[in-house]
């Protein structure tokens, strides 16, 4: 019975797997079975093509049932991650962004301290054939690269699951120092929401002098806002800031009356 115990208490850990867009249905079961080999399973698809529940996924899950059984879908990449405090994204390639780039062994050390902190976690996979895009990359807070042969730099996505999860198991006996941070890094949800409100105020005022760069740059903010690991106070704080130079002007000051508009 303790041994039982012991199993759950290993599942109950760790960070979610996203699958953006899956494709094939035996693809998400051996990402399942590979999961399930290393103690993970939270399970979370982005749009699958041929739907779900899938009956392949399951034949091909090697008997990882509690992994395919908890499986959650979801219609975006940002609802996938909205509750989650960190994410890394995966990415065979190097990209144009902001963000720290770590490779596995130093990103699976971070997320088991980030896990012993209380933070949720998560860590984002890619379409089979192209990966993950610019803007999906933006969402997470750090990327993951793999130390593959350039001349060959493929992964299936399963490999990719299998690397990180088996990354994550070997720190299970490592010393755990969780972040010196008071407060826990707010969730994806509240950036989201900073970044639709700054989307709005910034359209508004023509920021965005030409429409073909919006994407970069909306891009280039998300990363801005991502990178620190602001807590749900200081976007709060900073909301209130933004929002006091949207309504009122030296002209007419806060407390001065209703705001013109």
């Amino acid at each position: 019975m303790a041994g039982t115990d012991k199993q759950q208490d290993m599942l109950a850990e760790g960070p979610a797997i996203i699958l953006v867009e899956p494709q094939l249905g035996e693809n998400i079961g051996m990402v399942a079975r590979a999961m399930a080999n290393f103690g993970l399973a939270e399970l979370r698809l982005v749009a699958p093509r041929d739907g779900w529940p899938n009956e392949k996924a399951r034949a091909s899950a090697s008997r990882a049932d509690h992994v395919i059984d908890a499986a959650t879908v979801y219609e975006t990449p940002s609802e996938a991650v909205a509750d989650l405090n960190f994410v890394l994204a995966t990415t065979a390639r190097p990209r144009d962004n902001f963000k720290p780039v770590r490779g596995p062994v130093e990103a699976a050390s971070d997320l088991r301290s980030r896990f012993a902190g209380g933070q949720k976690t998560g860590i984002m996979f890619g379409r089979e054939r192209w990966g993950l895009t610019n803007e999906e990359v933006a969402l997470a807070d750090e990327i993951v690269t793999f130390p593959v042969n350039p001349a060959f730099a493929s992964l299936n996505i399963a490999q990719a699951v299998l690397l990180m999860s088996y990354e994550w198991i070997k720190t299970g006996d490592q010393a755990v120092t969780p972040p010196e941070q008071a407060l826990a890094p707010a969730q994806k949800l509240h950036i989201e929401s900073l970044m639709g409100y700054l989307d709005n105020v910034l359209d508004e005022r023509g920021y965005f002098r030409t429409e073909d760069k919006k994407p970069k740059m909306m891009e280039n903010l998300r990363a801005l806002f991502t990178r620190p690991g602001f807590t749900v106070e200081e976007l709060a704080v900073l909301r209130g800031v933004l929002t006091s130079l949207e309504k009122f002007s030296p002209r007419n000051p806060r407390g001065s009356g209703a705001p013109e508009r």
